[in-house]
């Protein structure tokens, strides 16, 4: 995984730079609306309502969300276009290196890396440093705000992501095995294909389709179990938040604003998570087809 990033790095640096300060930038609005929604909340439920400190609140929760909006639109847009630069000069340097000659490259393999395996592999090269740095600083922003009004339900919230974590990497490991092989069968039958006689390998193929449909299904019952479990601690943090808040509401010991906003921060803080996990799942998978390019090229004939 170093060598993937330390490859990316390389080729795209400065331009990665720029993405991490503005991911930071938007990790840090990112529990700024929380607290506008506390104090609104809770100057609604104070009978002596001000309208004027009611708007100035909605005014500037509305500027905080905008402005990290814009952020999101700056950095998804460079994001993308470094990640297009990424997979010409991919595919750049594959089709020279093969026509230079002096590799056993089979054509098949050749189009399939042109195509496909470029394509994944440099769109996640374009936010391979941004998107997990908007991501964690988002749980910490959050998670950091829940926890300094009220640090039991901060717990809580941390707790949520911890079993999450481990669920990830136990049962990633089994999906990297079969999105290696996938990749490998294409290839082969790519190969298969590009040969002059192509009704002697209709059954090879064919079966090579039936292994990857195999390979697929493994995969998704992998993915779709770890989703199911994880889902089911969202769905009782959630539960178990609100519980606590609002024994600590009946009991003068937090109000009613805190516990909105612990709530409304716990939906902030499943999507950083969901994002997460599947991110780590694409540098997984993109760590095997990166190291299965470099093999393209390994050995020389």
């Amino acid at each position: 995984m170093l060598q993937l990033y330390a490859a990316i790095w390389r080729v795209s640096g400065r331009r990665q730079v720029m993405l991490i300060v503005l991911s930071l930038a938007i990790a840090t609005l990112a529990a700024v609306p929380l607290e506008f929604q506390r104090n609104i909340v809770n100057l609604l439920t104070d009978e002596a309502i001000d309208a004027g400190n009611l708007f100035l609140l909605g005014a500037g929760m509305g500027v905080a969300i905008l402005a990290s909006l814009v952020l999101k639109f700056l950095t998804g847009f460079l994001s993308g276009t470094l990640g297009e630069h990424v997979i010409r000069l991919i595919r750049m340097r594959l089709v020279t290196r093969a026509a230079e000659g002096g590799h056993n490259l089979h054509q098949g393999t050749l189009t399939t890396a042109v195509s496909a395996e470029a394509e994944e592999l440099g769109k996640f090269a374009g936010g391979a440093f941004a998107d997990p740095v908007v991501q964690i600083g988002t749980l910490v922003s959050v998670i950091g705000y829940i926890s300094s009004t009220q640090p039991g339900l901060g717990l809580i919230a941390l707790l949520m992501i911890l079993p999450q974590i481990a669920i990830v990497l136990l049962s990633q490991r089994q999906v990297n095995r079969y999105v290696a092989r996938r990749v490998k069968l294409l290839r082969a039958a790519g190969n298969r294909l590009s040969e002059e006689d192509i009704a002697a390998a209709v059954t090879e193929v064919e079966q090579t389709f039936d292994e990857i449909y195999a390979t697929r299904r493994n995969m998704f019952l992998w993915k779709l179990s770890t989703k199911f479990v994880i889902s089911a601690i969202n769905g009782a943090g959630t539960v178990a938040v609100l519980m606590l808040g609002g024994w600590l509401v009946l009991h003068g010991r937090t109000d009613v604003g805190t516990v909105v906003a612990a709530v409304s921060g716990l939906g902030r803080i499943q999507a950083p998570t969901a994002f997460l996990i599947a991110f780590y799942r694409q540098v997984s998978a993109n760590r095997i087809k990166f190291e299965l390019l470099r093999e393209l090229f390994a050995e020389r004939a």
